[in-house]
């Protein structure tokens, strides 16, 4: 039989569930850290996972959910009782539960939402129709608030014992109205100077604040313009909803640009693990990959349209992948720029002229480098200055075409509502090679006697 320290990591999670011990489980996965219990997890059939996480108590049960992506969450969730489930969600934050619940089947989160605590389920029901990069969907229900007539003694007294101010290095209230409108924040510290009968409207100040609707973009430049821990979130009516924290925020930006980048990879649903079925795995790749072919192959017909030319020079065969490729990477380091910038909100749509001028300028410059570079090459290897001016030539033209394209076709394609981080990648690809090989060849082709033999 196999020592403990020669079990991997998802076997000792299943003999300590197995074995019943809780205190050692609990132990055993704060020792190992969320990143690999979930990797464990994984490696678990599903009859062994629901034993782990019903072994471990629903607390230490919900941090763990909590520090994994949504849809696999809610796959865990789906696979344990209703009461199980129910249990586990009751003790993670408003938001998290309201990210999970979204990704479940409806039913499936409406069962488990009747088992929940009713104020734990109504906080849920309240987020859940939020979209996940708003401020109401990545905002929390748990702070602190107090009416506007509340005597400071008495909120002294509601904030002894409270655990979760402890630790906290931003300790603010809010003041709202008998009907729950925002009208000010208070800082807890200043309580200690108030008189113990006066209410605490005396002692409130003014506090920005954000909308349900606002997005992630518009809450991402608030942060960065206010060194704030978090905003109160309001509706119409400015009644106090909930609260969006800086964390969530960098955590959300940090996770879209995590998400774009796997798209332009093809990774089009973004969030794909090898345990995922292998048929949904290869559908979302293909998608992708089935149209990339076809953009090749549009862009392959351009090499048949000069395959005399070819011929008749072998060496250009050498140089019209470097000038494709190096013009693609310039285009996508555009392309990355864009998508960023979108994101963040700092360039809309409708900027495609301003956009276009600085790619260009920025083109210009790396274009005419790259192509001495390579058209130097090119005439020390061959000897043929009219070889090293092709090929040059191509590449610094290409890279101003690569670059205007990576960087406005982001913009274009956000403006007509399709996504550009799935798009961009093909669309500059197929163009950038197009331009490229015809560049290369067309030149060739005008020089044609000057490059003969090589």
């Amino acid at each position: 039989m196999a020592s403990e320290e020669e079990l991997e990591t998802w076997e000792r999670l299943d003999a300590l569930a197995s074995a019943n011990d809780a205190q050692g489980l609990e132990a055993y996965v704060d020792a190992i850290g969320p990143s690999e219990a979930f990797r464990a997890l994984l490696r678990l059939d599903s009859e062994a996972r629901e034993r782990v996480l019903t072994t471990l108590s629903p607390e230490e049960a919900a941090d763990l959910i909590e520090e994994i992506p949504e849809e696999h969450a809610a796959d865990f969730m789906e696979d344990l009782t209703v009461d199980e489930a129910a249990s586990i969600l009751n003790e993670m934050e408003s938001d998290e539960q309201a990210d999970v619940l979204a990704k479940m089947e409806p039913d499936d989160a409406e069962a488990i939402l009747s088992k929940m605590e009713p104020e734990e389920a109504a906080d849920a029901r309240r987020l859940m129709p939020h979209g996940r990069d708003t401020a109401g969907g990545l905002m929390v229900t748990e702070f602190l608030s107090y009416f506007e007539k509340d005597p400071v003694r008495e909120v002294i007294e509601d904030l002894r014992g409270r655990e979760e101010l402890e630790s906290s290095q931003d300790v603010h209230a809010y003041v709202v109205s008998a009907t729950d409108r925002l009208i000010g924040m208070i800082d807890l510290r200043d309580l200690v100077l108030a008189r113990q009968d006066a209410p605490v409207a005396d002692i409130l100040v003014q506090t920005p604040f954000v909308s349900a609707d606002t997005t992630l973009e518009a809450l991402d430049s608030f942060f960065q313009r206010n060194p704030r821990a978090q905003v109160p979130v309001v509706d119409f009516r400015h009644k106090l909803l909930g609260v969006v924290r800086r964390r969530d925020v960098l955590d959300a930006v940090s996770e879209r640009a995590e998400l774009d980048y796997l798209k332009t990879q093809g990774i089009v649903g973004g969030d794909e693990i090898r345990t995922l079925p292998v048929l949904v795995r290869s559908r979302r790749r293909l998608s992708w990959l089935s149209v990339n072919i076809l953009l090749n192959i549009a862009a392959a017909s351009v090499i048949a349209a000069y395959e005399d030319t070819l011929k008749s020079v072998i060496a250009l065969a050498v140089f019209l992948p470097i000038v494709s490729d190096m013009s693609g990477c310039s285009g996508n380091q555009a392309v990355a720029v864009s998508i960023r910038e979108l994101s963040l909100g700092i360039t809309k749509p409708f900027e495609v002229f301003r956009v276009w001028m600085q790619e260009m300028k920025v083109g210009l410059i790396n274009g005419l480098v790259l192509g001495v570079l390579l058209g130097v090459a090119a005439m020390i290897w061959k000897g043929n200055p009219w070889l090293g001016l092709v090929v040059g030539g191509a590449l610094a033209m290409n890279t101003v075409i690569a670059v205007s394209i990576g960087g406005v076709v982001p913009l274009l394609l956000r403006r007509f509502k399709f996504d550009p981080a799935v798009a961009s990648g093909p669309v500059l690809t197929t163009i950038t090679d197009m331009c490229g090989f015809f560049l290369v060849l067309s030149m060739a082709s005008a020089v044609l006697s000057r490059l003969q033999g090589l």
